[in-house]
């Protein structure tokens, strides 16, 4: 008897009829409900097992369910309860303890726990569906940066419903710099990305720690683990999971709590299984704007290896003209020579198009307007790319507009510049992708040195790997161009932003 009140589970013996005969204190605990149905699971044993299964042994040698007979749920206590049932052996048992000769024995666990995880489990997969989903209307109609949004938006939504993170971080590994980019935040301090965190086992925190190790980690006490780096204020413990694509570890997932070890075994396992969706997702929308990328460089090559034929077709019978009108007036030699020039334009302006996102369109035009535009005149640019053809374009067009150019061929140049010269320029051009330093830190830089200076980021075809858009949006950007693009409309967004209305200072204290 007391080896059955001890093992934990319920065991009781019934009738056929479903008269519970003796049952260990676990049983006597159950509500009256839940009694019910075990009477309920006795009377129904026959009619479910008519013939006892064969080779299946019995609880002390008779037949039993080959699986268990019902899983049933308490009403009030939101418990759950595995009930198995089978026959009772015909041994010297039932005469010593005086049971009747067909009764049955159940076995009753409490799988809540296992079942409120299950439901924990199957709620984070379909949030995760939804994450990796991205239909044909999403594709078409947004862009790179408003899809990263969209999804932005919806990690948050989940994991503060799903997960109940009070406070949760998403870093991206940036192989070329090696070291772990904030992409995704989620009420974090201003100061929460102030340290350089590189995948390393020692000196880069724990999210160092799990983007080099793989693994996930625990922190129990945040003052008593030597790898824990300052994050949120008044945090006390943390859950850190990395961010997997194909076994390659992309980034990290970190979730702080106010709460001393807030975080077990199972929030661990629900941690990773989201990581996991998000991982896809991000991946999936990287390799969307990469697909972007390779198909209008593949399209713009087929197009300028088909226009070639006729443009050598037209250039000979201008030849041929020119030859036949040696004698003819400047007019008609005139219209000769810009049809030849029109046809080495539509050479250059399709071969600028194959070179993608290295390239920028209406250059020509735009550099041969030398007039000064009074929007501009004056105002001084900082303009950071590591493309020397991109920054020389764009530092021609607005210095022959009248402006001030400042040209950094990397974002460290940029930021040292920025740094330099406090609150010495009107605005701020940076390429997001450089090999340094990326878009967002040069615009931290410029709104640390020049408070109020608008900032225009740009990128090939949307590609941000730091996803310095979505963070630099957050905190003020002013626009993004997305290369390869017209420089007429670089020259409207530089209007727009130079003539803003510059934020007003906070009152004094």
């Amino acid at each position: 008897m007391l080896l059955l009140n001890a093992i934990g589970e319920g065991v009781c013996v019934c009738s056929r009829s479903g008269g519970i005969i003796w049952s260990n204190d676990f049983v006597g605990r159950l509500s009256g409900a839940m009694l019910e149905r075990l009477s309920v699971a006795a009377r129904q044993y026959d009619r479910e097992y008519p013939v006892p299964p064969p080779g299946v042994a019995a609880l002390g040698g008779g037949a039993a369910s080959p699986s268990p007979s019902s899983l049933t749920r308490m009403g009030d206590d939101e418990r759950f309860y595995q009930v198995q049932v089978a026959p009772l052996s015909k041994g010297p048992e039932i005469a010593a303890f005086n049971l009747p000769a067909d009764c049955l024995i159940l076995v009753v666990a409490d799988v809540s726990g296992a079942r409120r995880l299950q439901q924990k489990i199957d709620a984070i997969d379909q949030a995760g569906s939804e994450l990796v989903r991205f239909d044909a209307d999403v594709v078409r109609k947004y862009n790179a940066h408003e899809r990263l949004k969209l999804l932005e938006t919806k990690i948050t939504k989940y994991a503060s419903s799903l997960l109940h993170f009070d406070h949760f971080a998403i870093r991206l590994l940036d192989e070329r710099a090696n070291k772990l980019e904030l992409v995704i935040g989620y009420n974090l301090p201003q100061d929460y990305d102030s340290f350089v965190i590189r995948p390393a086992l020692e000196g880069h925190g724990i999210s160092g720690h799990v983007a080099a190790s793989g693994r996930s980690y625990v922190c129990d006490d945040i003052t008593r683990d030597p790898l824990y780096l300052p994050g949120v204020e008044g945090a006390k413990s943390s859950l850190t999971v990395p961010l997997r694509v194909h076994d390659k570890v992309i980034g990290i997932m970190n979730v702080e709590s106010l709460r001393a070890a807030a975080f077990g075994e199972e929030d661990r396992q629900l941690g990773e299984i989201f990581a996991r969706y998000v991982a896809l997702a991000i991946n999936m929308l990287d390799l969307l704007v990469v697909e972007r990328s390779n198909t209008n460089q593949t399209v713009a090559g087929r197009v300028a290896v088909e226009l070639d034929e006729p443009l050598q077709d037209i250039a000979h019978e201008v030849e041929i003209l020119q030859a036949q009108t040696l004698g003819a007036d400047a007019g008609v030699k005139s219209h000769l020579r810009r049809i030849m020039n029109d046809i080495d334009s539509i050479r250059s302006r399709v071969k600028e198009c194959a070179a993608g996102p290295a390239s920028l369109l209406g250059v020509e035009k735009a550099l041969a307007d030398k007039a000064s535009d009074p929007l501009l005149a004056g105002k001084r640019v900082l303009i950071a790319d590591d493309e020397p053809r991109i920054r020389r374009i764009i530092g021609d067009v607005l210095t022959n507009r009248g402006a001030i150019a400042t040209v950094c061929e990397d974002g460290a140049k940029a930021i040292a510049t920025l740094e330099a010269h406090p609150a010495g320029f009107d605005l701020v051009l940076s390429d997001i992708r450089m090999p340094d330093h990326n878009g967002y830190e040069v615009f931290a830089a410029a709104r640390k040195s020049c408070p109020g200076v608008p900032v225009i980021l740009m990128t090939g075809f949307g590609y941000d790997p730091h996803h310095s858009i979505v963070r630099a949006h957050q905190e003020g950007l002013q626009s993004v161009l997305f290369k390869p693009f017209q420089v007429e409309r670089l020259l409207d967004e530089v209007r727009k932003a130079v003539h803003q209305p510059k934020p007003a200072d906070p009152p004094a204290a």
